[in-house]
């Protein structure tokens, strides 16, 4: 059975259809992790923000839920999100139990404010996020000195006692943009100089949040990797009038769908291009895919440019680890896609985040692959097949899960037969233009309830 939508209680799935030659040329909405960062950066500094292009992903909505239940005045219009910053210490208690809904970021990395405030706050999410590893982001925090509860230690929903933060010293043991993030954020309401080792650095828009803000904030490189360092009590400057750049890994899709199938050429514009995400298109370069940057620019200290794609032949041998994999985790199903034309082999290694995401993200892309009769090896770290091969339409689970409900959507477009996609809407947690903008480019999209 396809998953229900949550505001009518409607199953709702998808058929995509075989298609050739998509053409597009559309800027897409702003980029998730940015816009989660923007509304939390603005909710605690001095002032009013004006944030352009805000996400319109469920997820980054959650954000903005969670801060209007702390006391802050959000406004949502369609082209503009205004954000009345209370400064460091302004923050109001909520008496309810904050949503974070399907969000990890959300939850993450809003724990470190929370950590800073000298009130209780209680917080939780959806089923998926209640499965999902909180210890990562609980062990620093209670380092710094807060107080935090939850289920089996691990587990939301999380109580939260903050207030009386020191500064620590802290290497993860996981490499995870969320969880840095988490104790940066906390370090500015803590006593000292806050320090986050990467051993393996990842995307790093905190980093150019907290200077776009003023925070009194270090960066070094060095041959261990990236050294991170805020001190805390300086407050922060409003955002002022800004502008989120488009969403990366929304483009992927595009950019996947029409490296795969002939014909195809589409331009992406107003994308963010930041270092740190780029993996998934180094990756795609390598394999011969035609994937064009055009027009580089820097906005808000965010470097942004357009992206340009076309039906490829993709060649070589190829294995992913290490710190590929961190810098590409969220595009690796859609990349599972691409590779099942692949004219070589792709392996997957090093890369079990992924059983912990929104869904078990290893198994559902083996699961749904084989179902479209795709030969492919899973591992507990990974996967690995060898191509070309054949896709026949099938029925599809996304399990609840955004990526792998998109992912399988552009895999319908080159699959003898019809697809049907259960649980589609899963696509709204981040995108929810996913099908009509598909559609726009010529691609064979069919709603059923």
């Amino acid at each position: 059975m396809g998953e229900k939508d949550l505001a009518t209680g409607i199953t709702r799935s998808v058929l995509i259809e075989a298609v050739s030659g998509l053409k597009g040329d559309f800027p897409l909405p702003g980029d998730k992790s940015i816009s989660h960062r923007s509304a939390l950066f603005a909710a605690i500094g001095d002032g009013e923000s004006r944030i352009a292009n805000y996400s319109t992903a469920r997820d980054c909505q959650s954000t903005l839920d969670c801060l209007e239940a702390l006391g802050v005045e959000v406004k949502r219009g369609p082209d503009l999100v205004r954000v009345k910053g209370v400064g460091l210490r302004g923050l109001q208690r909520s008496e309810a139990m904050l949503d974070a809904g399907n969000s990890g970021s959300t939850i993450r990395m809003l724990s470190g404010i929370l950590a800073g405030q000298p009130f209780v706050t209680r917080i939780t999410g959806d089923e998926s996020i209640q499965r999902r590893p909180m210890k990562r982001v609980i062990d620093p925090l209670r380092l710094m000195g807060a107080q935090i509860e939850a289920r089996d230690g691990n587990f939301a929903p999380l109580e939260i006692t903050g207030g009386g933060l020191r500064a620590i010293d802290y290497t993860p043991p996981v490499a995870s943009a969320q969880v840095k993030s988490c104790v940066l954020l906390a370090g500015l309401f803590a006593e000292g100089t806050t320090v986050v080792r990467e051993k393996t650095p990842t995307r790093n828009h905190t980093e150019a949040m907290l200077r776009e803000c003023g925070a009194d904030f270090e960066c070094q490189s060095t041959d261990d990797g990236e050294v991170l360092a805020v001190t805390g009590g300086r407050s922060l400057r409003a955002l002022g009038d800004y502008q989120v750049a488009g969403d990366l890994s929304s483009a992927a899709f595009f950019l996947g769908a029409a490296l795969i199938t002939e014909g195809s050429s589409i331009r992406l514009r107003h994308i963010g291009i930041n270092p740190s995400r780029l993996a998934l298109v180094e990756v795609l370069r390598q394999m011969g895919g035609d994937v064009g940057i055009a027009d580089p620019r820097i906005a808000h200290g965010e470097p942004v440019a357009d992206l340009t794609a076309g039906w490829s032949r993709l060649e070589g041998d190829h294995e992913l680890s290490g710190a590929t994999i961190a810098n590409l985790i969220d595009e690796i199903p859609i990349l599972a896609v691409i590779a099942t034309q692949l004219h070589g082999t792709l392996s997957i290694r090093e890369a079990r985040e992924l059983r912990v995401k929104e869904s078990d993200r290893i198994r559902a892309i083996v699961d749904n692959l084989r179902r479209m009769g795709i030969s492919i090896e899973e591992f507990e770290d990974g996967f690995r097949m060898s191509g070309p091969q054949q896709l026949r339409g099938g029925k599809i689970d996304s399990h609840g899960d955004h990526r792998i409900a998109m992912s399988f959507a552009v895999a319908g477009l080159i699959a003898e037969g019809e697809t049907r996609i259960d649980g589609a809407e899963a696509a709204s947690v981040s995108l929810p233009e996913f099908y009509g903008l598909l559609g726009s480019m010529g691609a064979g999209v069919r709603e059923i309830g």
